[in-house]
């Protein structure tokens, strides 16, 4: 059993990579998501790839389950019981709105106040027990929560990051009558500082568990009863993965799965393609999603909104999401203006020339209608033809005529607006976080990325383009590629001069041997384990961490003077310059222990030696573009030879994506299948 399966579920796709150590070979998937039941589109897409389940070494999935029981707020009753006086951290926030500069704004958290119930117990911020907790109130708590229909409940103590004792007390009082599994205590799931998002996080977690449980369970029975004998494993939001059990545990972890699976695949790429500064942009159906990889290193974050109020705090790849994909339907505002999203068609019922029901044009109709796209050669199979004339008939009817334009004009304008969003997105996280544009390559990917590629380019001014092998299952080659990982966090909250290095130490040890053994009870080969610490930490006085990566001198013989200097260099690198004279203080302890997996070596991706130009030359199409027709070449891209030079127009077609070249680009295939696409 020497085949990985990677499985991407996104709102419109599912895609689907496989790599086969023994015979040297991959192969890939895509076909329409199935949203009623997930695990039925990861069956069908197996199948699909020619794989034999009972031959698969291993399946690793990244899931959108999670991302959009949030977003549609449909995940289990759940309940909460609290400190008394702090029911309503969840419901204030951090005192925030919506509209930054509104006046008002509306909120309700995923827990109702009748669902919220308080109880006597009190730890100070210092760890010592001030009341012990009152079982009998947590017992009455629990059984009022089950009356009112409770599915999950959440255990939050307000100080238990620093002592955990009265809230795993409640958590055994609960768990001695409560009928199912479906109970978290935060000190389990954030042991750190900051009330609202240890809250918020331990009840999304909660929240999530009887819904994210449920399809872990439907898709591990249905692979077993096709045969398959090996694991399932779980893409994290930090890009890497874990077993499905502490998935069940800890779904809040795959909130931004998928997306992250897909930097880490663009990131493995561009670095062996030799280039380490690389902007990703995956295009799906429903979103447009962007991360910056600077150095091979991909960005961080320590928490993100998944809506507005609803923040999971836990390490994740930083990714900006905007809705502009495919499906995203345009429309007029109030004022006339066009608009681009972020409402999407999906897959169902999806863009209007998929004859599904729609009646709004969307991004997809636009390229159609322009010739991008050939419609008898949809992406992800399953339909014959894509309808033209209804695309034509419903841009002209909701975009064309109020606007006075005709419908080339109109759906032109609809993709100029959209690559405008697209390029905001850009600018958010380059220009806006300091980098230069001009030093970055961008990886379109996706089903839609790789058409729009030329605008971004110019429209940012990026200096090119790498258009990876298989753009539309990028994200499920990150899964076959992503190392397993484990992260565990502490509050420590003391002054560095004060900091008392033996029991630092001690729980550096402590949690680096419960992380590795975490990740050693999946029985998968590790090529190595790497273990590394961080200290979030501050100078009194401030409210922001930063992340101090240790050196590894310093992680095995830590000194106050030298986790000081680490503390300066980083902020000085951060800020331009550290703070002098001013005490500094460590928040939390961070480890992150990775066990490195086997890489396929993406020489498999590279054309058939036998490859000609003329192999690939399918033949010739009118085109909209720059307001006027033009005649696009059109190549079959799978069968580009290597240093293969093609000259904008064209369209570059495959299973997976289509790549439009505008006039003023030219692409060149590199060793591996990649396109470099430059200006002429």
């Amino acid at each position: 059993m020497t085949t990985l399966m990677g499985v991407d579920v996104g709102g419109t796709f599912t895609d689907l990579f496989y790599f086969d150590s023994e015979k040297g070979t991959v192969g890939t998937g895509k076909l329409p998501s199935t949203p009623d039941d997930q695990s039925r589109g990861v069956l069908d897409g197996i199948k699909q790839t020619g794989a034999q389940t009972d031959r698969l070494g291993g399946v690793i999935h990244g899931t959108t389950v999670a991302t959009n029981a949030l977003l549609q707020r449909r995940g289990a009753i759940t309940g909460l019981i609290t400190t008394r006086g702090f029911r309503d951290v969840l419901e204030m926030r951090r005192r925030d709105r919506p509209s930054t500069w509104g006046l008002w704004g509306q909120y309700s958290p995923v827990i109702p106040r009748n669902f919220r119930l308080e109880v006597d117990e009190r730890v100070l911020a210092d760890g010592r027990v001030d009341q012990p907790v009152h079982l009998q109130q947590v017992e009455e708590a629990a059984r009022k929560l089950l009356a009112l229909g409770a599915e999950a409940i959440c255990i939050f103590f307000v100080n238990a990051y620093a002592n955990a004792q009265n809230e795993l007390a409640a958590l055994k009082c609960v768990q001695g009558l409560w009928p199912n599994d479906h109970i978290c205590a935060s000190s389990r799931i954030l042991p750190e500082i900051r009330e609202f998002e240890r809250c918020s996080t331990a009840v999304l977690n909660a929240y999530l568990q009887p819904l994210v449980g449920a399809y872990m369970e439907r898709l591990e029975n249905s692979l077993k009863a096709d045969g398959f004998q090996s694991n399932v494993l779980i893409v994290q939001s930090n890009g890497g993965i874990m077993a499905v059990d502490t998935a069940r545990a800890l779904p809040a972890r795959t909130a931004l799965s998928g997306p992250a699976a897909g930097v880490v695949a663009a990131a493995y790429i561009a670095d062996s393609a030799g280039y380490p500064n690389v902007i990703t942009c995956d295009m799906g159906g429903t979103s447009f999603d962007v991360s910056l990889v600077a150095d091979g290193q991909t960005s961080a974050a320590a928490q993100c909104a998944i809506d507005f109020g609803m923040v999971i705090r836990t390490p994740m790849v930083e990714i900006t999401t905007i809705g502009a994909g495919g499906g995203s339907i345009a429309s007029l505002d109030r004022g006339g203006l066009l608009q681009i999203g972020p409402e999407s068609a999906g897959s169902d019922p999806g863009p209007v020339c998929y004859g599904l029901g729609n009646q709004r044009p969307t991004v997809t109709d636009a390229n159609l209608v322009l010739g991008r796209i050939n419609p008898d050669a949809p992406i992800g199979g399953g339909r014959r033809r894509l309808d033209l004339d209804a695309a034509a008939r419903a841009i002209e009817e909701h975009i064309g005529k109020p606007l006075g334009l005709d419908v080339r004009p109109a759906a032109e304008a609809m993709v100029r607006v959209a690559n405008a969003r697209m390029a905001d997105a850009i600018r958010l996280v380059s220009i806006e976080r300091g980098y230069d544009p001009k030093k970055f390559t961008i990886m379109p990917f996706g089903g839609g990325g790789a058409l729009h590629v030329g605008a971004l380019i110019e429209e940012v001014g990026l200096a090119r383009a790498l258009v990876p092998r298989y753009p539309g299952v990028i994200s499920a080659m990150g899964c076959v590629v992503a190392d397993m990982r484990h992260d565990a966090v502490q509050t420590l909250n003391q002054a560095l001069a004060d900091l008392d290095i033996a029991p630092l130490r001690k729980r550096m040890d402590e949690m680096a041997e419960e992380s590795i053994a975490t990740i050693q009870r999946v029985k998968t080969a590790f090529e190595s384990i790497d273990t590394r610490f961080e200290l979030d930490m501050l100078y009194q006085g401030q409210t922001h961490t930063i992340a101090v990566p240790l050196t590894p001198a310093t992680a095995a013989a830590p000194t106050g003077a030298a986790i000081g200097a680490e503390f300066a260099a980083r902020y000085a690198k951060t800020y331009g310059r550290a703070l002098q004279g001013l005490p500094a203080r460590v928040v939390n302890l961070r480890v992150i222990v990775t066990g490195r997996r086997q890489k396929f070596d993406l020489r498999l991706l590279a054309p058939s030696l036998e490859l000609s130009m003329d192999d690939a030359l399918q033949d010739s199409r009118r085109i909209w573009v720059a307001g006027a027709w033009a005649t696009a070449t059109v190549y079959q891209r799978l069968k580009l030879p290597v240093d293969a030079m093609v000259r904008g127009p064209a369209i570059l077609e495959q299973p997976d994506a289509t790549l439009f070249l505008e006039p003023h680009l030219t692409g060149r295939v590199d060793a591996v299948g990649n396109l470099v696409v430059e200006r002429s």
